[in-house]
């Protein structure tokens, strides 16, 4: 029989939120045995810096410019609900259970209607929106179990534990989790882990200065302005609670007795800033949108005592699309014949046994709405279509992505180069009308698409960082007005 399939597919946790990835006070001794015996993937990316277009890439292995979702989607939104996502893609619950897999999802899923199963799957817990777990919040959305008001580590832990318990046991299974206690407002942490945290240094935090652009999408949610150390602890203590929660579901894979039978997979939709850059938040915490490493950097830990050479960490460039190639190839499954255009994934399956990648890629691809990225080793190269701002960064020289040298002669070549590969990727991995460059033809997601957000706060030279973030937030309510009388004279 294959191998079973879990996938911890977790929200807004960072590559750098992980003891086995270098921080020095996080607590996650689950990840860590998992990292250890496993195999830990340092250039791991993700396609997109925010929750669904990222999520839409793991389920159907493609880029968001072919899958058509291009920003977080309000499910709360009749437009937004009304809108048939993923139409035409084929997910990869569909392929395995078409491959005799018994499939289930249990927490986060934020593709549309959450609140019901969707394509493939045979268990289903979740909701429709997402929802704070900050302490007495309930979910004000219809959970899939209505009897239950809360939505939270405990009831998604619970429910993947239910789904272990009681799966058809004469099938492997494929079993998603979605943790999203690390998503903000980073106020419901548990107290007993906070309260350790509050004493920490968080010295793996850089002491960046504010990043001009930097904004926060709703100043009610992101108390992190005046109490910075408080959101960190929180978000601390929500990384440590997840990894409990993923230490109850690998123990009940041993009490079960099919540890040796199950890949486990840990990861995360994207990345997430808490004070890099001086900013809170992935590609939509600043103005113009970002694609800065801590956005796009993604833990990934795959771990199998049956088959898989623990003890390594891989240098290939992975991300969402590769982890579905490899869990088909794993399921011995076959790439759906139905799209237009390939699937730009290759499988790291080889890497895993301890071999070399054959297509292993010098290039990291990534795009928010209208933005393009092209990342090598040494140079990051950012086009917003059509109207700018556009970014390059020598990230050997700058790592912390400061100095735009976009306009630098001595770089004309490379920037050349990078410009190409960019072109020429995205002209093979895009469906026609779902591509980003074309992204206000596209459905309305949430409202405030980051594709709408043309005009930066703060107009500034990238050495006049020491900008204030309520300065920013001000200048942006400006310019508003100033769109919204332009539209009313208009009138």
């Amino acid at each position: 029989m294959p191998s079973n399939i879990l996938v911890f597919l977790t929200d807004d946790h960072a590559q750098w939120a992980a003891g086995c990835y270098g921080n020095s006070e996080v607590r996650t001794p689950t990840l860590d045995h998992l990292a250890e015996t496993g195999v830990v993937f340092d250039n791991a990316y993700t396609p997109s810096p925010v929750c669904s277009p990222a999520r839409a890439s793991f389920f159907t292995g493609r880029m968001p410019s072919q899958h058509g979702v291009h920003d977080y989607l309000a499910e709360a939104d009749e437009d937004v609900r009304a809108t048939p996502w993923l139409s035409g893609e084929k997910l990869i619950s569909e392929i395995l259970r078409e491959q005799g897999y018994f499939t289930g999802l249990s927490g986060k899923w934020h593709l549309g209607h959450g609140e019901h199963a969707a394509r493939g799957f045979d268990y289903w817990y979740s909701r429709a929106a997402p929802v704070s777990e900050a302490e007495g919040y309930e979910a004000p959305w219809p959970l899939t179990k209505p009897a239950e008001k809360r939505y939270d580590r405990h009831a998604i832990t619970d429910h993947a534990i239910e789904f272990l318990r009681n799966r058809d046991a004469g099938k492997p299974f494929f079993l998603v989790v979605g943790h999203l206690a690390t998503h903000s407002p980073w106020t419901g942490a548990p107290e007993r882990l906070v309260s350790h945290y509050r004493r920490a240094t968080f010295a793996d935090i850089p002491n960046d200065v504010t990043h001009p652009h930097g904004r926060l999408r709703s100043e009610s949610l992101y108390p992190t302005r005046d109490n910075p150390r408080e959101a960190l602890a929180q978000y601390y203590g929500a990384v440590t609670d997840i990894d409990e929660q993923v230490g109850r579901i690998v123990d009940e894979l041993d009490t079960l007795d099919i540890r040796d039978d199950t890949l486990v997979v840990y990861t995360s939709d994207h990345g997430l800033n808490t004070g890099h850059h001086g900013i809170w938040g992935k590609g939509n915490g600043t103005l113009p949108y970002n694609v800065l490493d801590e956005s796009i950097r993604i833990p990934l830990i795959v771990n199998h005592r049956g088959s898989v050479l623990g003890g390594q960490r891989r240098r290939e460039n992975v991300g969402h699309v590769d982890t579905f190639r490899t869990l088909l190839e794993t399921a011995g499954a076959q790439l759906p014949d139905t799209p237009s255009t390939p699937y730009p994934g290759t499988s790291y399956r080889s890497a895993l046994l301890g071999r070399t990648m054959p297509e292993a890629r010098p290039l990291v691809f990534a795009e928010y709405g209208n933005l393009r990225m092209v990342r090598s080793d040494r140079f990051k190269l950012v086009r917003r279509h059509a109207e700018g701002p556009h970014e390059m960064y020598d990230l050997r020289a700058d790592p912390r992505e400061t100095d735009n040298v976009i306009d630098d002669p001595t770089l004309t070549v490379h920037r050349d180069r990078l410009d190409e590969e960019m072109r020429r990727y995205f002209a093979t991995y895009e469906e026609p009308g779902r591509a980003g460059t074309h992204v206000l033809e596209q459905p309305r997601h949430n409202g405030d698409e980051a594709w709408r957000e043309t005009k930066p706060p703060v107009l500034v030279e990238t050495s006049e960082w020491l900008v204030h973030l309520e300065d920013a937030i001000q200048e942006r309510r400006r310019l508003r007005t100033e769109e919204h009388d332009a539209l009313k004279d208009a009138r």
